[in-house]
């Protein structure tokens, strides 16, 4: 069955997608990726149909339209019309992309909404077959412009989008590699971006420390921004991965809370593009106490943190 249209899931549950994974007290990668990810992303595309082709759309790709057409507009099934064609490569399930759109009532024709424009950036969004940005883009390349309809539900009332595919986002930090800070744990990358982190000899740090690896060229990440990252966990304590986001699906959260504060911290100033490597010792962790093999209370952490998108603040 065909998801529901994407100001469902943006202009409503954007904010619950930014929090998505996170707990009260620290990080948590996001599920996953379904088996969706691994299905042919053009064979998932839409097909054109009246309801799609009955819409005209003024303004370039990249910023925001003006959709016009007869309504009310009868869809009787999800539809997606190319307006614009991209260049470059295309987008494969499981990729990472950012996008905008303006979205409009098919029963009236007005604006309901749009972002993802000028500042108003959202978070880089796997595309896949199963959610509405697959379906309506498919395998498309950056700089496509698609319009889509959907449907009246039960649930919810018909309506049209103009969609345009901005990026396709690594899955790594994608900046210039910077000097290595002295004093601070050694990194290494395997051929996917994965990190590996040897610790130095002698005692943890006792002050929070943090460095950039690689300096992005993307926005800069304020504080209550919502941010998706990669990241790997250590503990100085015993030098062990105690959790990381690689392997599964990046990891979104809130500068704002939801997380340790040294994990905001080590991305607040830091640039889109960016790799930090942060040093938390437990007053920015979790707290002084007891150490358990399941409890990181009063123990040092070790982060490594690839910083793939950022949005501002509502």
């Amino acid at each position: 069955m065909r998801s529901r249209p994407l100001v469902a899931l943006s202009t409503v549950a954007v904010s619950a997608f930014l929090l998505a994974g996170c707990t009260g007290s620290g990080t948590e990668a996001a599920p996953t990726p379904s088996s969706s990810a691994t299905v042919d992303l053009c064979a998932a595309g839409a097909e054109s149909g009246a309801a799609t082709e009955a819409v005209t759309v003024d303004g370039e790709v990249g910023e925001e339209s003006t959709a016009t057409f007869e309504a009310p507009l009868e869809i009787e099934d999800l539809q997606s019309t190319v307006l614009t064609e991209g260049s470059g490569e295309a987008a494969e399930a499981g990729d990472l992309v950012t996008y905008a759109l303006s979205a409009y009532s098919a029963e009236t024709g007005e604006l309901l909404g749009s972002f993802g424009y000028g500042e108003n950036t959202v978070l880089p969004q796997q595309i896949s077959a199963d959610n509405p940005l697959g379906q309506l883009l498919g395998c498309a390349a950056p700089g496509t412009r698609v319009v889509g309809a959907f449907p009246a539900t039960a649930d919810a009332p018909g309506e049209v989008y103009v969609v345009d595919m901005l990026e396709i986002v690594p899955n790594a930090a994608w900046g210039e590699p910077q000097d290595p800070a002295e004093g601070l744990p050694a990194v290494e990358l395997a051929e996917d971006g994965a990190p590996t982190v040897t610790l130095p000899d002698g005692d943890a740090p006792t002050e929070f420390e943090k460095a950039t690896l690689k300096k992005g060229d993307g926005e800069v990440v304020e504080a209550g921004d919502g941010v998706m990252v990669q990241y790997h966990g250590v503990s100085w304590d015993t030098g062990e991965v105690f959790d990381e986001s690689w392997g599964k699906t990046p990891f979104t959260f809130s500068t704002g809370g939801g997380v340790v504060q040294g994990f905001s911290d080590a991305v607040i100033g830091e640039t889109v593009g960016s790799q930090v490597i942060a040093v938390l010792p437990p007053d920015v962790a979790y707290g002084e106490g007891e150490i358990n093999d399941s409890d990181l209370t009063g123990q040092t952490l070790v982060f490594v943190i690839d910083i793939l998108g950022t949005q501002p603040a509502a």
